[in-house]
């Protein structure tokens, strides 16, 4: 079957699925390095034990990295990192696309021209959420940054910003701050930020919490082998290949590095054989929702927990 012929197939019997779990598709994937930060990249993490919080313990914590997020009561995604703000605010990072409000753009998800929920869209973070079935709330939060609303606002025109910018928000309620730890399950970590890209076939990691699992949770964890960084998306993606790829309501989750740094989080499912996930670079996508946001001194924090690849 030719790709485009498949892609046609899948997308056309995958619609309603993905309409309800918010992933998105992207034919073909290209990939570069990482564009380095304006500084050291240990300006923008923040270790877990100088952030000012008392998080609550990696085996009692109810809001984590991994976290089901449903935006709005609807679309089921994954959460991908923990972030702070000077004033002390709580934040885990999503996909913007999780936020979208329409299918039209899975083919080609320009976040420069994507209709997206509006900042303040009610949030709630869940567990044993399934298809068609929410689960248990265990946290609230509101959507404060989008990559897509924040562009369109902005005028941004460059193509790969466009493209891969794919980036939100949630703030954490504070009545349920005091859930949070920010190590990513199973592995630990994250140690700090990659901004170095990866090298064919390096080793990455990432932690998947669709409800198209139904609950079992040792398919969470997912491990996959980078594709060769080139140039022509500007440092803006990685492409993965894996032996179980992520999947609709995977979407914004975590993918560490070999070491155990935040090398980004799941944007789109590469329509070819084998099947390619595309991660949004997260020195990229922090760099930019810095720059175009109104949250000052935004950090990522590190884990609590210690990175352990050797499970």
């Amino acid at each position: 079957m030719q790709r485009s012929t498949l892609y046609r197939a899948f997308a056309v019997t995958a619609a309603a699925v993905i309409a309800s779990t918010g992933a998105h598709l992207i034919a073909g994937s290209g990939t570069a390095s990482a564009l380095p930060w304006p500084g050291s990249a240990d300006q923008f993490t923040l270790a877990a034990d100088k952030s000012g919080h008392r998080w609550a313990s990696a085996a009692s914590a109810t809001i984590t990295p991994g976290v089901q997020i449903n935006t709005q009561g609807g679309r089921q995604c994954t959460a991908n990192y923990t972030f702070v703000d000077n004033a002390g605010n709580v934040y885990l990072g999503q996909a913007a696309h999780c936020a979208g409000t329409g299918i039209g753009d899975l083919a080609d998800p320009d976040g420069c021209t994507a209709e997206s929920l509006p900042l303040g869209t009610e949030v709630t973070f869940n567990r044993g959420s399934l298809l068609m079935f929410p689960g248990e709330v265990v946290g609230t939060g509101q959507l404060v940054y989008s990559s897509w609303l924040a562009m369109q606002h902005d005028g941004e025109r460059d193509h790969n910003t466009c493209i891969y910018n794919d980036f939100a928000l949630v703030k954490v309620a504070p009545q349920d701050v005091g859930k949070v730890n920010p190590s990513v399950p199973y592995w630990g970590g994250p140690v700090g930020i990659n901004t170095t890209g990866t090298d064919i076939d390096d080793c990455v990691y990432g932690y998947g919490n669709s409800g198209l699992r139904f609950g079992i949770a040792e398919l969470s964890p997912r491990t996959g082998q980078s594709k060769a960084d080139g140039q022509a998306t500007a440092g803006w993606t990685h492409a993965l290949t894996a032996p179980m790829p992520g999947i609709p309501g995977d979407s914004g989750s975590a993918f560490l590095d070999r070491n155990g740094y935040a090398l980004g989080t799941l944007s789109t499912l590469g329509i070819s054989l084998p099947i390619v996930n595309n991660i949004g670079d997260m020195s990229h996508e922090l760099a930019y929702a810095r720059a175009h946001s109104n949250i000052s001194g935004l950090s990522l924090v590190l884990g609590t927990e210690p990175f352990n690849p050797n499970r």
